[in-house]
């Protein structure tokens, strides 16, 4: 049989098995009589939808089932668009996360520093979106523009001596103002940086700025703090061409009190000093010509490009060698108040709470650097001061130890005193004549906290230092906030009185007069009193933004949660 005839009968088999049964018609004319199982039988009706295909899914609506028609405009949806069935009148019930949604309040009820740091302490999926207060065109925020403009800010507040937790919340209040959202500052001691992603699939923007001078002048401060507060203000419209021309005149501005000025400034702070230590009229006079003379001397070597370091060195000497001449001279004054006065011009209280504070806010690396700064001009004073006291030993002189503190206790004199040390640190500073006053007498209220506890209750002088620097702190605070302004010029210059500059000297007049183990112990209760100094106007600060909360709804979060581990 051939391969032919095998497959006839075949066909002929599977066509019977495929056949209609009895009395069920083709469904279309023409058509062959082959046909499959899943034929229709005869008689069920189904209504054919033209030329489309029988074949469908399982996810395809029922006969019969109603559902209303889809817009055409949101049959291609994407699954950012809100659903069909959102009314905006009626919402679903919002997901809460099981930590909360933080509340955080961007109105001007609160400082805009407070309202800064607690946003930067959150998480980036946490901070609410930013509410642009300054208006620009439809395209949106020049980016490098703004970028530019927060560093030369931040620039213009590390140099004068701010904080960096400080710096870095006015960078971001500034790109928020102007509707940038996820933007990180980042500050160190002498380079500033920005980043800024637009969106999570951009690439991110990052510019940065090197700070290479630094003066102190509370003046600009408190003028770039005025510009920062104007550009978080939702009220006060500022654009970035306003925004630069303001920047550029701060710039320009000249100091507000003439060279003449500071170095009688520098006179006084030391006479006073040498006042609130026993020193009479004559001492008195002698410490004012001592600085004063080390301050022109300073300003010649600044001028002829030395280092910091050498100018503190010659700006020590002239103080030590007055007071070494009277003592040769055998004049009846207390000559270690001359030198002692000289010392507190000199001490860099300023940075030394500045870095403290870094420290204490977890910025440890900017911290590091400004007590190594602190240090080494620590050091330049030590070596002017142990370099004429070793050569007024080896001429005879006799200095003793005990006749700085030796005199009795003057209240009212040494407490105006203190607040003529203040004024003259406040003009030292460059500050507003605004903010003098309130500076000068926030340095007497901390003198007469620290004679109250130290004199009259006999306790312990460091604890004593701590406790009128942490009122010094409060009040500075306060003020700040009152003034929506920085607490610098409020409390750099009421801690003068509280320098540790009889401790100093009793250490290097100690290590001169080869008593190393006195002397270092005085100079180890220097450091005591200088941290304590800087803990204390700290921790101040910390208590009126803790208990004293002025409508702020949320309380500041802390810098770090680990514990130390």
């Amino acid at each position: 049989m051939t391969d032919a005839e095998d497959r006839k009968p075949q066909s002929d088999e599977a066509r019977s098995a495929f056949m209609p049964p009895a009395g069920v018609a083709a469904t279309a004319e023409g058509d062959a009589s082959t046909t499959s199982e899943f034929a229709l039988p005869e008689g069920l009706a189904v209504s054919r939808t033209g030329t489309e295909s029988e074949t469908t899914s399982e996810f395809a609506v029922p006969d019969g089932l109603d559902v209303a028609p889809q817009h055409p405009a949101e049959a291609e949806g994407s699954a950012f668009n809100p659903p069909s069935t959102y009314s905006a009148q009626q919402p679903p019930p919002a997901f809460t996360p099981p930590s909360g949604v933080p509340a955080v309040s961007l109105t001007r009820d609160v400082p805009w520093q407070d309202r800064m740091r607690t946003m930067l302490r959150m998480p980036v999926t946490e901070r609410p979106a930013p509410e642009s207060v300054q208006r620009h065109d439809e395209a949106g925020p020049a980016v490098p523009r703004v970028l530019d403009l927060t560093l030369r800010i931040g620039e213009l507040l590390l140099a004068g001596g701010e904080g960096a937790e400080d710096v870095e919340a006015a960078m971001f209040a500034v790109c928020r103002s102007y509707g940038l959202d996820r933007c990180e500052p980042n500050v160190t001691f002498t380079l500033l940086a920005i980043s800024y992603q637009p969106s999570l699939v951009d690439d991110p923007v990052t510019a940065s700025r090197t700070v290479r001078r630094r003066s102190p002048d509370y003046t600009r401060l408190a003028a770039v703090y005025q510009l920062v507060d104007d550009l978080s203000d939702d009220e006060t419209h500022v654009s970035l061409e306003e925004a630069y021309r303001r920047l550029a005149e701060i710039r320009r501005n000249r100091h507000p009190y003439p060279g003449w000025a500071l170095t009688a400034a520098s006179g006084l702070l030391a006479g006073a000093a040498s006042v609130l230590v026993g020193g009479g009229f004559v001492v008195f006079l002698a410490a004012a010509a001592g600085a004063m003379l080390g301050d022109r001397l300073a300003w010649l070597c600044a001028g002829r490009g030395l280092p910091e370091f050498y100018q503190f060195t010659v700006a020590a000497t002239p103080p030590a060698a007055i007071g070494v001449a009277l003592t040769v001279a055998h004049v009846d004054v207390k000559a270690s108040a001359v030198i002692t006065g000289g010392l507190f011009a000199l001490l860099p209280g300023r940075a030394l709470v500045a870095g403290v504070q870094d420290g204490l806010t977890g910025f440890y690396i900017t911290a590091s650097a400004r007590l190594l700064e602190v240090l080494y001009f620590f050091v330049g004073i030590v070596a002017g001061v142990l370099t004429v006291l070793y050569f007024g030993v080896q001429l005879g002189a006799k200095l003793n130890p005990d006749a700085a503190l030796g005199g009795e206790s003057h209240p009212v004199p040494q407490i105006a005193a203190s607040m003529a040390l203040s004024l003259a640190f406040a003009i030292l500073l460059q500050q507003e004549r605004s903010t003098v006053l309130m500076a000068t007498l926030n340095g007497g209220v901390a003198w007469v906290v620290y004679g109250a506890m130290h004199v009259t209750g006999d306790i312990s002088p460091v604890a004593s230092t701590a406790v009128a620097a942490g009122v010094v702190g409060l009040f500075g605070q306060l003020l700040a906030r009152y003034r929506f302004a920085s607490a610098l010029p409020y409390t750099t210059a009421a801690i003068g009185p509280l320098l540790p500059g009889s401790a100093t000297y009793f250490g290097l007049l100690g290590i001169a007069q080869n008593e190393v183990t006195s002397g270092l112990g005085s100079l180890t209760k220097a450091v005591a009193l200088a941290m304590a100094i800087a803990i204390g106007v700290n921790f101040g600060s910390e208590i009126s933004r803790i208990f004293l909360r002025i409508g702020s709804p949320e309380k500041r979060r802390a810098a770090k949660r680990t514990r130390g581990f």
